[in-house]
């Protein structure tokens, strides 16, 4: 089990969460590392798409890339069990040098022979990386003021977002300069850099207990502790509905761009709007967290985003672009709120293993909804569509809006 240590060396703390957050040396390192790794694996997966284009013209192969990416997280108990059976700052600096040596096999794929050798880098770039959310999971919250936790999930979701906003950009640049193995080496060298950035942290993480039980049911303890916790079963539960319903309103994007009258290309613009409003929900997390409590907070953010979905079905530039940005403050709120109560309610030994269960819970669906969606919306009007999903949403929301005070944190 990890514990929090004390950096003789560290600054006078500063009243202000954020600022704490900021000038904590573990918290800056593992920030750190999410930039540079998060810069690399965003650029990647707009280039690993196109790649597939180019090579075979197939849009289909090309959606692939995706699904094997997220493949792995319908795993994530299993997975998240080995970062309950092992010492987890090794593990965290494994699971990036992994998918940095695989990443460098791509310069091999040059025809569409060669192409399964890319699917394959995909499927355990996946699987380092549940495993390495895990990993990660657990440290954090021995190593972070667990007073500041909202602040630091929060400061995640804001550099995740931000480098969502530059990242696609910069691998569409390399990518058409010097194809896939350039950007593939790009990002094996920012997992090289964030190696380097987890090896200096400060957490002391001792060798866990030897397991009493085989894997199985050391992942179902897993599991049982998530769906029998009356605090974090509701939240999880509210973060897959509300992550299902955000696949089915992202496959209705391109629906929305052409009843707007503009060009697929008018996406884009809608895309960095909404990842401007999740920067924003991000530095803001950690103070609504506290004031409002885990379960309000993630209940007004979903009734939010309940809103935008609905109101993108007026086909009114202005309407648009508010939603957009509306989706994204909403979206991330239950996110935010129920890894922060997973990492805070979760007993040492047991936060690998129920925080990648929680995680498949909550990002699975996504998948499912990406795929109703891309069927609804041939079949259905938008004008029908959206406000259901809103519907929907807002009933999610009404679930997880407790009686009495808001507990504070």
């Amino acid at each position: 089990m990890t514990t929090r240590t004390t950096d003789p060396a560290e600054p006078r703390r500063s009243p202000w969460p954020l600022t704490r957050v900021l000038r904590d040396r573990n918290a800056g390192l593992y920030l750190a590392g999410v930039v540079v790794s998060g810069f690399g694996s965003s650029a990647l997966g707009l280039a690993a798409g196109v790649w597939v284009k180019d090579l075979t013209g197939s849009d289909g192969l090309a959606a692939l890339c995706l699904l094997a990416l997220w493949a792995p997280t319908l795993a994530g108990p299993a997975l998240g069990t080995v970062a309950d059976r092992v010492r987890r700052k090794p593990l965290l600096i494994a699971a990036n040098l992994l998918p940095a040596g695989l990443l460098l096999t791509l310069f091999a794929v040059d025809s569409p022979g060669a192409l399964w050798l890319l699917f394959a880098v995909l499927f355990l770039y996946g699987v380092a990386g549940v495993v390495q959310d895990a990993a990660e999971s657990a440290l954090v919250a021995a190593a972070v003021d667990p007073g500041l936790l909202g602040d630091f999930n929060g400061l995640r979701m804001t550099a995740n977002e931000g480098m969502k906003l530059v990242a696609p950009l910069a691998g569409a640049g390399l990518y058409a300069a010097y194809g896939g193995p350039g950007v593939a080496a790009l990002d094996a060298l920012t997992f090289v850099l964030a190696t380097g950035l987890y090896a200096a942290l400060r957490a002391r993480d001792a060798p866990p207990e030897r397991p009493t039980v085989n894997w199985r049911r050391q992942t179902a303890e897993g599991a049982r502790y998530l769906w029998r916790h009356p605090g974090l079963r509701p939240l999880v539960l509210a973060g897959g509905v509300t992550m299902l319903c955000a696949g089915v309103g992202g496959a209705t994007l391109y629906a929305v761009v052409d009843a707007l009258g503009r060009s697929p290309a008018y996406a884009g613009v809608l895309y960095a709007v909404q990842g401007a409003g999740s920067v924003a929900v991000g530095i803001l997390s950690g103070p609504a967290l506290r004031r409002l409590g885990a379960r309000r907070f993630g209940a007004a953010g979903i009734a939010l985003f309940a809103v935008a979905v609905a109101v993108r079905a007026i086909p009114s530039d202005a309407v648009t672009l508010a939603s957009s940005a509306a989706v994204g403050v909403g979206l991330p709120t239950v996110l935010i709120a129920a890894l922060t109560a997973v990492q805070r309610e979760t007993p040492g030994p047991l936060l690998g293993r129920v925080s990648a269960t929680a995680n498949c819970l909550v990002f699975a669906p996504n998948v499912l909804g990406l795929a109703t969606g891309a069927a609804l919306v041939e079949l259905t009007e938008l004008r029908f569509l959206l406000p259901a999903v809103g519907a929907v949403l807002l009933v999610t929301a009404l679930t997880l809006t407790p009686a009495g005070r808001p507990a504070r944190r």
